[in-house]
């Protein structure tokens, strides 16, 4: 039975979360430290500089590079706290400055100042209102033909208009490019606009009757097929201003008008709302927008809270979240008061509301997936604004927040992770993903679900993924301000800086092995590199150093107690090695049968001694005797499982596979024994607890029934135990209806993990709590049933990503 360090060396990891047999309790004494050459000596950080020039032009490099890291951080705080800064849509605020004054007095912008603006925001060398990019033409389009119709409206500006017109004329072909970036509801907005500026009068240079009556067909195909289809009637009134009074706009009104008094947070169209319809709501609602962004309003608003959300989330998933604590806090904080207040701004907008519901949720709030009912079934995307968008970021976020299910009654995260995923996948094979998402991203959110990601590889993967924040689509092109330069620096120096850390934690294992003589051990599977890979993966923080060596160590030591019994054919030296461990302080009265034993136990005993003297200084308590029966705990049941093979007897009941499993895989010795350098005080209450056997027991099922799912048919032709091929007698000799049944156990056992992750309140401080859930995590990734690290190649490459390889970060020198 494997530890998990070297669990995917061979194919028995045994986890199962039940006690062994009753047996005299060990004998043992006050922890005391091993002879100072068992400690772990750490070197001091080098430097490749020679030592005079480190008194001057390094020192004044390093603090230099400090000051930047500081400022960076700084703008990173102010634009969490402060929210999105929209940029001006041209498009929007021309339909804002179409809106007339009050009735009964001549004829005039109520918003003149956005009249202005548009005069004012004319690019001189073409004509063209937007975005400006070349990839964006038909937002450029679209953008200039609304700012036309404005001034005409108004009787202004003359010669903008006629170079408006000449820009329009000179880009027409693109208007009909299926191969352009569209703003949304393009196809029935700008045709509407045509009809519209026809009615005023305007003529398109270079565009010929039949070219313009081709685009006022576009409207009327798209309406068809949207009818044809069943349509969306949300859709409909979403691009309300290409339809004029052709659309019911009081129905619209009734229908999807929001509190603050827009159509669906949208400027342009519930601008078309005030001047169709005289709506005063949408009129209140333009005001307030005007008077807090002056002559140029946003293509949507409000949009704080996805623009926060947005930014929490990325500085998580470049591991430098934990310097922004204070504000992440206050952000979610902000969130949750709006979720509990059903905010129309979150949980009218799909990707905002499963983005808020996973982020609050994994962050201990108290919130119900019931907040996510409206999206639960498919048709509930296809009858929405982003299914006729085919929006792909509504449907990765919607996919993520249904990976955070805490108990098996939230059948709405269920369905909503079905369907989305199928969704996903046929986007996939399609080569329909929305051009703002990356085709990469939504396989590897498909491929590595939440409960598989470990932090570090997550952490690497998205630095090496990162993208600077470009334009994106709505009614008009729109660029977020994401501080994407100060993000991505300090992420790249921070896991960079972490490397060379682990490295030297490294060194220390391979030292401290070597002084345990466990390589003259020529049976062992003796490897400090992928030992140490799980907690550094996961307890990744500086302050984190002793638990990453502590894990690593016990995790060789039960490595090499199990090749022991595993490899080894030796009863004496078995049954030596069990009354050795049973006897801890008195061993010398039971005395060694081979040196390999001795060796074997010192290790043990010596290392165990050590890390609990130092564990002492955070505990402020001894804690050997935690540590020496777990011990005794897995050498017995791993005597078991060896007389078991041994003796070749009859299979052993699913109960006494269970009762012997979990404690030999390792984890109990392992996880209690660096949980005492996390941080928090473990009483003696809480370790013998009831909480804390529930999270053992629920992250022991998990990995010991991923890998049986695995390792099962191998096994079979080994003739040894396997959890999948006992269950499978259960089922008429069927293995796949085993394997289904260990799924379900497995997904429950998850569910139950996170849900006392997340909890409030609980006798196990958060912070180990959370370390239960990480462990998790790698053996969900080691042990994936399609393509997962289930190979001692993938395993190490993975470690080396983890501690050596440099990020692969070429073509970013923009972030420089």
């Amino acid at each position: 039975m494997t530890p998990l360090g070297l669990a995917l060396a061979a194919p028995h990891l045994a986890l199962f979360g039940h006690r062994s047999p009753a047996a005299p309790r060990p004998r043992w004494g006050v922890a005391r430290a091993p002879p100072q050459s068992h400690r772990c000596r750490r070197k001091p950080q080098l430097s490749v500089q020679p030592r005079a020039r480190r008194t001057g032009s390094h020192a004044a490099g390093v603090l230099e590079r400090g000051n930047k890291q500081e400022d960076r951080a700084a703008a990173i705080r102010e634009r969490l706290l402060s929210g999105e800064a929209p940029t001006p849509s041209a498009y929007d605020t021309a339909w804002v400055a179409m809106v007339p004054a009050a009735a009964g007095s001549p004829p005039s912008p109520r918003y003149p100042g956005c009249v202005d603006w548009i005069l004012r925001s004319q690019r001189r060398d073409d004509g063209s209102w937007g975005a400006g990019d070349p990839s964006l033409r038909k937002d450029a389009l679209s953008s200039t033909l609304a700012c036309v119709l404005a001034l005409t409206t108004w009787g202004v500006g003359g010669d903008a208009v006629a170079k408006g017109l000449r820009f329009i004329g000179r880009n027409w072909s693109c208007v009909t490019d299926d191969s352009c970036a569209a703003p949304a509801g393009f196809d029935v907005i700008f045709p509407g606009m045509v009809a519209r500026a026809i009615d005023m009068g305007l003529e398109i240079p270079l565009v010929r009757q039949a070219d313009v009556d081709a685009v006022l067909r576009l409207r009327d195909s798209e309406l068809r097929c949207m009818a044809a289809s069943g349509g969306s009637q949300a859709f409909m009134a979403y691009v309300a201003e290409g339809l004029g009074d052709s659309l019911d706009w009081d129905e619209a009104a009734a229908a999807y008008q929001r509190k603050n008094g827009s159509f669906f947070d949208s400027p342009a169209t519930t601008a078309a709302a005030a001047i169709h319809s005289h709506n005063d709501r949408a009129l209140d609602y333009l005001d307030s927008v005007v008077a807090k962004f002056g002559s140029a309003v946003p293509t949507v608003y409000p949009r704080s809270a996805y623009s926060r959300l947005r930014m929490v989330d990325t500085l998580e998933n470049m591991g430098i979240s934990r310097s922004f604590l204070s504000e992440i806090n206050s952000t979610l904080d902000m969130i949750y008061r709006s979720w509990l207040a059903n905010d129309e701004e979150i949980m009218l907008d799909m990707a905002t509301c499963a983005m808020a519901f996973r982020l609050l949720r994994l962050h201990g709030y108290d919130v119900s997936s019931d907040g996510l009912s409206q999206f639960s079934s498919e048709s509930s995307f296809h009858g929405s604004i982003q299914g006729h968008l085919n929006d792909t970021e509504a449907l990765l976020e919607l996919l993520k927040a249904s990976h955070v299910q805490i108990t098996d009654g939230e059948l709405i995260l269920e369905s909503i992770g079905s369907w989305s995923s199928e969704l996903l996948k046929e986007q996939l094979r399609s080569g329909k993903i929305s051009r703002t998402v990356d085709p990469v991203e939504v396989e590897h959110v498909l491929k590595f679900p939440f409960h598989s990601n470990v932090d570090r590889l997550e952490h690497r993967w998205h630095i090496e993924h990162f993208k600077e924040q470009g334009f994106q689509m709505l009614k008009s092109a729109y660029r977020t301000c994401h501080a994407d330069e100060e993000i991505f620096s300090l992420a790249v120096d921070g896991f960079h800086s972490a490397q060379a850390m682990y490295q030297e934690e490294l060194q220390c294992v391979e030292r401290w092995a070597k002084e345990m003589r466990l390589d003259e051990l020529d049976y062992a599977r003796v490897m400090p590199l992928t030992c140490l890979f799980p907690s550094a993966a996961t307890m990744f923080p500086a302050e984190m150093s002793e638990a990453r060596i502590a894990a690593a160590k016990t995790n060789i030591l039960a490595t090499i107690v199990d090749d022991l019994f595993d490899v080894r054919e030796s009863r004496e030296e078995m049954e030596n090695l069990v009354a050795l461990i049973e006897m801890w302080d008195a061993y010398e009265q039971v005395g060694f049968c081979s040196e390999r034993v001795e060796i074997v136990f010192r290790a043990v005993y010596d290392t165990s001694n050590d890390l609990a003297a130092r564990a002492a200084a955070v505990q402020n308590r001894s804690v050997i005797h935690h540590i020496a029966e777990r011990w005794v705990e897995m050498a017995r049941v791993m005597m078991v499982e060896a007389g078991w093979r041994m003796s070749g007897s009859a299979a052993p009941s699913m109960e006494e596979y269970m009762a012997a499993a979990e404690p030999s895989f390792g984890l109990g010795t392992t996880v209690l024994t660096f949980l005492f350098f996390v941080g928090p005080e473990l009483t003696e209450d809480v370790v013998r607890g009831a909480e804390y056997a529930e999270l053992f027991r629920h992250m022991n099922i998990c990995g010991r029934l991923l890998n049986d799912i695995q390792s099962c048919e191998r096994e079979k032709r080994q003739g040894k135990i396997n959890s999948v091929l006992l269950l499978a007698r259960q089922h008429g000799g069927s293995v796949e209806a085993a394997k289904a049944e260990v799924r379900s156990v497995i997904a429950a056992s998850r569910r139950e993990l996170l849900r006392m992750l997340v909890r409030e309140g609980g006798e196990v401080p958060w912070q180990c709590r959370r370390e239960f859930w990480n462990i998790s995590k790698v053996v969900h990734l080691f042990y994936m049933e399609v393509d997962g690290y289930a190979s001692p190649k993938e395993m190490m490459r993975a470690a080396n990503e983890v501690l050596f390889e440099p990020l692969r970060t070429a073509g970013k020198q923009y972030f420089k």
